[in-house]
């Protein structure tokens, strides 16, 4: 056995802890102490989110930015949930009520038709007009505001320069050593290698179906949840490509990794936001925290923590610079590249007729991973 092996995948656990990176860690992140009667009408909040998005300093004592929230505000955290997934946070959703979310794209689709969040009024949340326009646009249905934008990102397919030459989009796929994103929205990805596709996540039946063949092509190829699991991949040797984001590239060729981006005329991508949940007896502490996480203090802090890039572009400096240059977050033009998700719709017209509904995706995907 190379003995380099697991060394190499140990320096990379500490790389990731060096660069502020929220590696999954097997504690729950702390919930503050809550006071006798925790609602929103005595100034305590409830909040839903991923973990690294709201550091408590649990994790670290010197990553505590929800603590400076509540010095500022006078408002209390009484209770700080904090899940990996997005399946962990639908389960989460669906069992109790919560003050403040924070969202993707397929999970906020569901809230809203659920009637489980509420609009969001954008004159009550300080600094609203400081994010991008686009990621505000894209959390509007029927013309109201249903999120306050925060983190993005997108993906690229990395390889490993010393065992393939790169290629296109299609030879990923084609690939056996290839480690996917677990999730039905990568059949998006996949769909991207079909030249009659305009927006990856509006795919009529016969675009889905080939999409699908794609994916089933190969059956030795793993899907990961923890993208730790494809840094060990590329370190161990097992990968030649793996669905990432350009946060992974860094972490990698920093750890001196030979690791690549293949070159692609367009990519996926996804936004996640606060929302302000449903039937809140007082929303007064919910759009401190709203307004909280728009600033540029705020997703600086979560930006370098969590290797993403801040919807707000005023965060793009001192330590989110770095991720800000690696998503090119201020190169519009660059940005056009990036179709970002949106929940599959059933109604929307195609070119070969009707799209796909998210319920036909999950039900595929359902079919490759089982």
């Amino acid at each position: 056995m190379d003995r380099r092996i697991p060394a190499m995948a140990l320096a990379m656990t500490a790389l990731i802890a060096s660069m502020g990176a929220a590696a999954p860690s097997p504690k729950k992140t702390p919930t503050p102490t809550p006071s006798a009667s925790p609602t929103q009408g005595d100034g305590t909040l409830q909040i839903l989110t991923y973990r690294g998005y709201a550091e408590y300093g649990g994790t670290s004592p010197r990553v505590n930015w929800v603590g400076d929230f509540e010095k500022t505000t006078g408002c209390r955290i009484a209770r700080l949930d904090t899940v990996q997934t997005a399946d962990d946070m639908k389960r989460a959703v669906d069992q109790r009520s919560y003050d403040v979310i924070s969202a993707g794209p397929v999970l906020a689709a569901s809230m809203i038709e659920a009637k489980q969040v509420q609009p969001i009024d954008p004159a009550k949340v300080t600094g609203y007009d400081d994010l991008t326009k686009r990621f505000r646009d894209m959390t509007k249905v029927s013309g109201k505001v249903y999120g306050v934008p925060y983190l993005w990102g997108y993906h690229e397919f990395l390889y490993d320069s010393t065992r393939v030459k790169g290629g296109g989009l299609k030879q990923v796929f084609q690939s056996d050593r290839v480690s996917l994103k677990e999730g039905p929205l990568t059949i998006a990805d996949a769909a991207l290698t079909d030249s009659s596709v305009d927006d990856p996540f509006e795919l009529t039946k016969s675009q889905l179906d080939r999409a699908m063949a794609l994916l089933g092509e190969h059956k030795g190829r793993t899907y990961w949840k923890n993208p730790l699991d494809l840094v060990k991949g590329f370190a161990t040797g097992s990968l030649d490509y793996a669905q990432a984001t350009p946060y992974y590239r860094l972490l990698l060729q920093k750890a001196g990794k030979p690791i690549k981006a293949v070159s692609e005329r367009k990519t996926t991508g996804w936004l996640d936001s606060w929302m302000l949940g449903a039937n809140i007896p007082n929303p007064d502490c919910a759009y401190r925290w709203l307004s909280w996480m728009a600033a540029a203090s705020a997703q600086r802090d979560a930006a370098a923590w969590v290797g993403l890039a801040p919807a707000n572009p005023k965060a793009c400096k001192g330590r989110a610079k770095q991720m800000c240059d690696a998503y090119g977050a201020d190169k519009p033009k660059w940005l056009d590249r990036v179709a970002f998700a949106a929940r599959p719709p059933g109604g929307c017209r195609g070119s070969e007729g009707e799209c796909t509904d998210y319920a036909t995706w999950t039900e595929q995907w359902g079919t490759l991973v089982n």
